[in-house]
């Protein structure tokens, strides 16, 4: 059984999928937590088989070394499991990358370069190749990009309004990420309804920890709420989305704050976590539950922000047939999916509140019989998309 490895790495966390080339069925899965400390943890699953080791893992290539030994201690080593390719995760590709590409040394370093738009990802997902590619030099290496999907987005709407110089001197322009995500997400709702891609205009909605919207034409990403950076857009567990650019002048003259502080207050401090001080939707939800009035006004301004950008890229598309839900919030709560759908009912846009509170799992429509557009709840799968375009690309090559 032939099977590709997919790789998600951070800074200080690994997380691997093996996934079957014959019917995409898991293998295997795992996650290192805590690379470079003395308390790593890792914890795999292999056919119903669970592995926990905990022991110091001092870097990414000890990550890997490790993620051997849960492999065979879970009575498959590795070797034996016929790993065809490894495709990687990779948050920012710049307006260089805008398809799956085959990692050489010269794709690693310019990745690595591309850490200055995405501080946060890229270098540690440059640390997860690297080691990957010293493990397993013979299998071909092949990076996924978050931006790639938007490559598409028209000038109009990813250009900022700033010095023009300026910008192309720094590369400051909206790329937009959770690519793998809206485009595995719009092809599926697209075989739901068994309706052509081609023929959909679509609004996917990735409410995850982080978030964002992607207005879909035809299977081509035209606008996505996502910018420069992962900070833009939708309000998110510990982000802000967006904001007045003058509030960062107003904290750092009247407050002090440095740019590091404001750095992190927008990326680390802010969202729900900021609103409520708790980050996690399941915990606003539970004290909007009990009446606390600061959970009620976090909800209602995150489905306001989202209502937001479904009223623009209605018009961004010149219509709607399909808005789709979907990432750990939008697949499981089906209050957000309520907030944000009240009042769209002149646009066309009715839930069906039985179907949105069955609790099903799985692909399934929320929208009311009479609604012109319909709504869904689609699972995301990043890293069954990360394999296929891995896969298709070494077909190709």
């Amino acid at each position: 059984m032939s099977a590709t490895l997919v790789i998600n790495s951070g800074s200080s966390s690994l997380k691997y999928q093996l996934i079957s080339n014959a019917d995409e069925s898991r293998i295997a899965s795992g996650i290192i937590e805590r690379i470079g400390h003395e308390d790593s943890i890792l914890t795999h699953s292999q056919h119903g088989k669970s592995v926990t080791l905990e022991r110091e893992i001092t870097d990414h290539t000890a990550a890997f070394e490790a993620m051997e030994t849960a492999f065979s201690d879970a009575g498959e080593p590795l070797a034996t499991l016929e790993v065809t390719a490894i495709g990687h995760r990779v948050v920012q590709g710049g307006s260089r990358f805008f398809a799956p590409t085959l990692i050489t040394d010269q794709v690693a370093e310019d990745i690595n370069e591309l850490s200055v738009l995405a501080p946060l990802h890229n270098p540690g997902q440059y640390q997860g190749i690297v080691a990957a590619r010293q493990m397993f030099p013979q299998l071909p290496h092949v990076a996924v990009f978050d931006t790639a999907f938007h490559q598409t987005i028209p000038a109009a709407a990813h250009t900022y309004a700033i010095d023009a110089n300026l910008a192309k001197e720094f590369r400051v322009r909206r790329y937009g990420f959770h690519g793998t995500s809206h485009q595995i997400v719009s092809e599926r709702a697209a075989q739901f309804l068994k309706r052509p891609l081609t023929d959909l205009k679509q609004i996917v909605l990735h409410l995850g920890s982080g978030a964002s919207v992607c207005a879909v034409d035809g299977g081509i990403s035209v606008d996505t709420s996502m910018g420069l950076t992962p900070l833009q857009g939708l309000i998110m567990g510990t982000r802000s989305g967006d904001i007045d650019p003058s509030v960062l002048f107003h904290l750092h003259r009247q407050a002090g704050l440095s740019i590091d502080q404001l750095d992190e207050l927008l990326n680390k401090r802010s969202g729900l976590l900021g609103l409520t001080g708790d980050s996690d939707v399941r915990d606003v939800t539970a004290r909007r539950a009990a009446g606390d009035p600061d959970a009620k006004l976090a909800l209602d301004a995150y489905a306001y922000r989202i209502r937001h950008y479904i009223g623009a890229y209605m018009v961004a598309l010149g219509g709607l047939d399909v808005i789709t839900f979907t990432a750990g919030v939008g697949e499981n709560s089906h209050l957000v999916r309520k907030l944000v759908c009240e009042g769209l009912e002149p646009f066309g846009i009715k839930l069906d509140s039985d179907r949105n509170e069955s609790g099903q799992r799985g692909r399934y429509e929320i929208s009311a019989d009479d609604s012109a557009v319909k709504l869904l709840v689609i699972p995301t799968d990043e890293e069954l998309e990360i394999s296929r375009q891995t896969r298709s690309l070494i077909a190709a090559a």
